[in-house]
């Protein structure tokens, strides 16, 4: 039976689970200038207990329309709510597991003792225009009666969480083995993990070199950067593996459909001009057309290979393939890719949830 707690929780994952595609995207969640405005200072403010409750607020409202958001000690009325239970059950232990820097509890710092989300607590507190802004913000939200538009104000505050995860430092979790059952659970949390493809290619590219390694092959892998047009970086596909300085075999990794006129235009983009004979899509199989396939066989006929492989089944078979040795390769190789700065926090978190859910 699915609880009031469960149900508030699988809101705020969703709703942080679009933030974090929007910082990605780098498309913040649309607000007012004045909403944005005055959470720069909450934000910015040294008293974390501000941005804290208002999570908490944007749940009661969402929950509630006829809570008082400015009441948050059941002792203040028929129409105030428990502050404190959503936050020490809720808020607190989800900031916490997604890594974002939190106090121990905003009711039991700065907002104790039965008070009022109101001018009458201005007070007794340090950062006071740090507090007006908070207040602003709660007099959009308690105006607002529509769920559409305070997930929208939901999802904008955990897009400013998620900005103030990425100025910390997230360790990564490493595991001393790893299964092939466990591989299997791993590779198929990550692909399905928004990521603006990061996750996708990297498993790919560090696939590649675990097998480069692990056999001593000597070839030469050039790793395709996230988001950089192929055609602007002179390189065929996303990973480009070359011998004696040829291309041997290129790989185009998407999580987009394959259509017959993507096939087309990468043909007559990349694999004619920069001769290459062997291209391959890794792609989840269910997104390729079956057009894409015909024109695919039309090419090879010219005396082009141009294929298409499920990327989830051959990132786990070819795990089985370079055995113990090449598996812990793969490891380190991920591993030390991920520690690289510009790798987002967001990205790191995500690869601590997976591993977590191992030795769950």
């Amino acid at each position: 039976m699915t609880t009031q707690h469960d149900e508030l929780t699988a809101v705020l994952e969703q709703s942080l689970s679009r933030a974090e595609k929007a910082f990605l995207e780098h498309e913040p969640p649309h607000v007012s200038s004045t909403f944005a405005n005055n959470c720069d200072l909450v934000f910015g403010s040294k008293t974390q207990a501000y941005r804290e409750v208002l999570v908490g607020c944007l749940l009661a409202r969402i929950q509630d329309k006829t809570k008082d958001v400015r009441l948050p000690y059941v002792k203040l009325g028929a129409n105030a709510f428990s502050g404190r239970s959503l936050d020490e059950r809720i808020v607190n232990p989800f900031l916490r597991a997604k890594s974002i820097p939190s106090s121990k509890g905003p009711y039991l710092s700065v907002f104790r003792r039965s008070v009022r989300f109101d001018e009458s607590t201005e007070a007794g507190l340090r950062d006071q225009s740090s507090y007006r802004a908070f207040l602003g913000l709660l007099s959009v939200i308690e105006r607002e009666e529509n769920d559409r538009h305070l997930l929208g104000l939901l999802d904008y505050v955990l897009y400013r969480f998620v900005l103030l995860r990425e100025e910390a430092r997230v360790g990564l979790i490493e595991l001393e083995r790893i299964s092939l059952t466990q591989y299997k659970r791993l590779i198929d949390g990550l692909l399905s993990r928004p990521s603006g493809g990061f996750f996708p290619v990297l498993l790919v590219a560090c696939m590649i070199e675990a097998v480069n390694r692990t056999f001593s092959l000597g070839w030469q892998v050039e790793h395709q950067d996230i988001n950089v047009a192929d055609r602007a970086a002179g390189v065929p596909g996303d990973i480009t593996i070359r011998r004696n300085g040829s291309a041997w075999l290129s790989i185009e990794v998407t999580e987009r459909s394959v259509d017959s006129a993507r096939v087309t235009d990468t043909f007559k983009d990349k694999i004619v001009p920069m001769a290459v004979h062997d291209y391959v899509f890794l792609v989840h199989v269910d997104r390729i057309d079956r057009d894409a396939q015909d024109q695919a066989e039309r090419y090879f006929a010219q005396g082009y290979d141009v294929n298409f492989v499920d990327i989830g089944e051959w990132l786990f078979n070819t795990l089985v393939t370079v055995g113990r040795e090449g598996r812990k390769q793969f490891q380190a190789t991920l591993i030390e890719h991920l520690r690289r700065e510009e790798v987002t926090t967001a990205v790191k978190v995500a690869w601590n949830e997976e591993i977590e859910k191992l030795t769950a």
